[in-house]
């Protein structure tokens, strides 16, 4: 549990109280300097950088090939997306086209980690309001597709499994496609039952619904992104807007916030929408399943030109687990990016908590926080 260091303000009521760096419900080392009177919050700061690696000047250090396995710690809970996006930058400035199949394998590894992100980031937000067992159960759900993508790629959270053209491997053997598919079967009601037992809870839905409402004029002046924008109504998602890999072939909805419990844009749509985000990526992983084997097996890399020297600058993005994922490189004729930027959703969503804070309890500042799930590398960097 972090210090809390209490200031009692000259006139005796107002108290400056550190949540974090190290407080279970900041989810990573974030420090929020809280001013309050008694329990009421009058203005939560973000102070961010207790994380900052300087991974963006270590791409600048590195070649495009060897900086992949360093973009898994963008995000350390969806690498997939982080992989992709550096990928994708790259085969732009190269000219390099990527096989069919190995775009049908991107697919189904990104929307896999999806669902594990969300499995994580819902059973936190359980548990930081006093609900133990949906963590557990996203855990179980969890560790059966961290056993389909460690027989894919031989990790289980950080993947290095993008390459520039394609993938690093394909399929591992002839039963992984039917068993994927089968524990999709079994997920499906998973979620169902996940709704009994937590999203519909009495009382979780009266300490999420009404709270901390953000607008969709808000969202979209805050920079907000991926589930966060979605949850205040506003239909924006890469996926369909800038589509990129498969993603055109394949019949997909994108939940929106709709005040089901409450008014649109609160914690509680924020929630919802990852758990209709899981159903919905299911549903991705076994389109792409089904389609993947009309192209042939091993066609999973392509052709690259023999030197990795490059000129320009190109902006790629896709749609992470946390939103709208950006990557920015700037190349001038070397084997090394002059420049690399990532934009993420978790460093965006910083923003918003200072202008929503007035006026919420502490323990409400814990739900506002749970439902953005942010992770500190992507604020950092």
């Amino acid at each position: 549990m972090a210090e809390v260091i209490v200031t009692q303000a000259p006139d005796g009521e107002e108290m400056s109280l550190n949540m974090g760096p190290h407080h279970p419900s900041t989810h990573g080392v974030l420090r929020f300097i809280l001013h309050t009177d008694g329990e009421i919050i009058s203005r939560a700061i973000p102070d961010v950088g207790f994380l900052h690696r300087s991974i963006e000047k270590i791409g600048e250090r590195n070649t495009l090939a060897g900086f992949m396995p360093y973009t898994d710690r963008v995000d350390y809970l969806a690498a997939m997306f982080c992989n992709e996006v550096w990928a994708i930058a790259a085969e732009k400035l190269l000219a390099v086209e990527v096989p069919p199949r190995a775009q049908y394998l991107r697919c189904i590894a990104g929307e896999l980690n999806r669902i594990i992100s969300h499995l994580i980031g819902l059973g936190c937000m359980a548990m930081d309001l006093g609900a133990f067992t949906p963590f557990v159960q996203a855990l179980r759900e969890r560790e059966f597709v961290n056993d389909f993508i460690e027989e894919l790629c031989g990790a289980r959270l950080t993947y290095n499994y993008c390459r520039i053209g394609g993938v690093s491997h394909d399929v591992p053997n002839d039963t992984w496609k039917s068993r994927v598919l089968e524990w999709i079967e079994h997920f499906l009601p998973m979620v169902d039952e996940f709704d009994r037992l937590i999203t519909y809870n009495e009382i979780f839905v009266q300490r999420c619904a009404n709270i901390a409402v953000i607008s969709g004029k808000e969202a979209i002046d805050w920079g907000l992104v991926g589930p966060n924008l979605r949850g205040s109504g506003v239909p924006r998602d890469v996926r369909r807007d800038d589509p990129y890999g498969v993603y055109p072939q394949l019949e997909f909805e994108i939940p929106i916030g709709r005040g089901k419990m409450g008014t649109v844009g609160d914690c509680f749509d924020r929630f919802l929408v990852r758990v209709d985000e899981m159903r919905e990526s299911a549903k991705i992983v076994r389109q792409a399943l089904l389609r993947m084997d009309e192209h042939p097996k091993g066609e999973i890399r392509g052709t690259l030109p023999k030197k990795l020297k490059f000129d320009g600058e190109v902006y790629a993005h896709v749609e992470s687990a946390r939103g709208d994922l950006g990557c920015y490189v700037i190349g001038h004729g070397q084997e090394q990016p002059y420049r690399v930027r990532f934009r993420t959703g978790s460093f965006t969503a910083m923003g918003i908590i200072e202008p929503k804070s007035p006026g919420l309890f502490v323990a409400d500042m814990v739900a506002l926080i749970s439902s953005f799930d942010v992770v500190a590398p992507e604020i950092d960097r």
